[in-house]
């Protein structure tokens, strides 16, 4: 189950790269955002907190507004 998104402007997040071999604080993130496995898609809010997360994990994240 995707995590939803309240009213508003929405971002769905997938992680379509392993965090492994990465640093820890990038597969603190990963999890911070909801993300478990490869493929699993979750819904945020689009504000600055999240958008900062997904730029320190951009090369693991596929993002869609």
């Amino acid at each position: 189950m995707a995590k939803r998104a309240s009213k508003g402007k929405a971002l769905r997040i997938t992680l379509v790269k392993s965090p492994i071999g990465y640093s820890e604080r990038q597969k603190r993130t990963v999890r911070a955002l909801g993300l478990r496995r490869l493929r699993q898609t979750v819904e945020h809010n689009d504000n600055p907190a999240v958008r900062g997360m997904i730029t320190k994990i951009q090369h693991l994240v596929q993002v869609e507004e």
